[in-house]
């Protein structure tokens, strides 16, 4: 997941769960990180703490990161929440990894577009982000079971 905090934080603990839930977390490496690195070694955003733990999930452990090369060897899918990450991650990223950089609603449910950033939005954006991502999580869950999962078994998003 990428660069800003708030959706991509949310989305790694939201599919955390979600493939909790189904049994099929087994082998995966999920991890979130940012295209810029502003937000390294802060918490998510309390109101994306406060919404997941409405619903069960703590992300209150997480903590930024930027995306760091080997991460285009090291992971088999790498999701942006919008399509400005999914382009900052293909510019990032070498030519032989632009296949596994997708747009997370997109790879996830066949919507192509972007999870908004609630940031400057009161507590009901970031419930309809959850709702976007939790439903996008249930479907990559279904779909990364499907296929026997990637791989090596490990996925990033990016915000």
């Amino acid at each position: 997941m990428d660069s800003d905090f708030r959706a991509d934080a949310l989305a790694e603990g939201v599919l955390r769960a979600v493939l909790g839930e189904g049994g099929e977390e087994r082998g995966l490496v999920i991890d979130s990180a940012g295209t810029g690195g502003w937000h390294a070694g802060q918490e998510p955003d309390r109101r994306s703490i406060a919404v997941a733990a409405r619903h069960g999930v703590d992300i209150s452990g997480q903590r930024a990161r930027k995306v760091l090369p080997e991460d285009f060897s090291r992971f088999d899918l790498i999701l942006g929440m919008d399509k400005a990450n999914v382009r900052d991650l293909k510019a990032l990223a070498p030519q032989a990894a632009h296949d596994r950089i997708h747009l997370y609603l997109d790879f996830a449910a066949g919507k192509a577009v972007d999870v908004p950033d609630p940031y400057y939005d009161g507590a009901e954006a970031f419930a309809s982000v959850y709702r976007m991502i939790r439903e996008a999580s249930d479907a990559l869950a279904k779909r990364l079971g499907a296929s026997a999962s990637p791989t090596s078994g490990q996925a990033s998003s990016t915000m």
